[in-house]
């Protein structure tokens, strides 16, 4: 494609992104993967991350600094995970990325404390977004005071570097915990829901199956590794159209009921149906005439 054709593509996909709040799938890149960076922007993914951390050799660093600012410099536009704050390579991620209009704002790895968060969003110029990834057992637990630093956007976790620092398995039990505390982490700092780890491998099964585990957890959104991943993340941490049939004909009979509580589920019940119906209208997911709106949703 020509110059002047990706400008136009990206134009109409930015145009029609799902923001960072809301966004469900979050593809990372590696930053030496420049052949992609444009097919990972027009891509399904909610939100791309460009990254300078894990994916890259130390030797590499310099160089795929200069892959990413050229790029964003360029006319792309994408979130870049930058290195752990206790680094050298943090400082000059930051240097590099200052004032660059296109960056929608930074992940920072290995987060385990509030301070790095602030820092981080202070030396970018104070209005950068900043994705704590919580990567380790003193992330996890200091996850409520992470969620409060100023310039935390949402929480994010590093299931593969925890697993590695807690010898934890990759399993729904094993992963109840840390997510239980970024969800709670993620109310009490009052953040979108978190995001979840990836999951390795091809499979869609599997990754239809843990994207259940995470939703099930309270998480929103899920990194990924794969181009091919995206829809399928999406497709899971959106409501099913049996989910919004659910939910307009329960506020239909609220509204109709005069909006009176009856019980004490009723409270819940309408806050669900209300996130419920907000999702869909922002997925443009309509309700399934054929579906059964008595039972009610089994995740949202």
């Amino acid at each position: 494609m020509s110059t002047s054709q990706i400008a136009e593509k990206r134009e109409v996909r930015e145009a029609n992104r799902v923001e960072g709040h809301n966004a469900r799938s979050w593809l990372l890149v590696s930053a030496m993967r420049t052949e992609i960076f444009d097919d990972a922007q027009l891509s399904r993914a909610d939100q791309i991350i460009l990254d300078m951390e894990d994916a890259i050799d130390t030797s590499l660093k310099s160089q795929a600094r200069e892959n990413v600012t050229g790029w964003l410099k360029g006319g792309g536009r994408a979130w870049v995970r930058i290195n752990d704050w206790t680094t050298k390579d943090w400082s000059e991620d930051i240097s590099a990325l200052a004032g660059i209009e296109t960056l929608a704002g930074v992940m920072l790895a290995k987060t385990e404390s509030p301070d790095q968060v602030t820092d981080t969003f202070q030396r970018l110029g104070g209005g950068t977004p900043v994705i704590p990834l919580l990567e380790s057992a003193l992330g996890i637990e200091d996850a409520a005071t992470i969620a409060r630093a100023r310039g935390a956007y949402r929480l994010a976790f590093g299931s593969g570097d925890y697993r590695r620092d807690t010898g934890a398995e990759n399993d729904p039990l094993a992963m109840a915990y840390p997510r239980t505390k970024l969800v709670l982490a993620s109310r009490i700092g009052n953040l979108s829901g978190p995001i979840d780890g990836p999951t390795v491998g091809s499979s869609h099964p599997l990754l239809r199956e843990q994207s259940a585990d995470g939703v099930a957890m309270g998480m929103t959104g899920k990194l990924c590794l794969d181009i091919e991943q995206p829809s399928v993340i999406n497709e899971s941490f959106s409501p099913t159209p049996s989910d919004v049939t659910w939910a307009h004909e329960f506020l239909h009979k609220f509204e109709e009921g005069g909006r009176v509580i009856r019980d004490g589920s009723d409270k819940p019940r309408l806050a669900r149906a209300e996130t419920i119906k907000r999702r869909a209208e922002l997925f443009k997911i309509k309700p399934d005439t054929y579906g059964d709106p008595v039972s009610g949703p089994s995740v949202y």
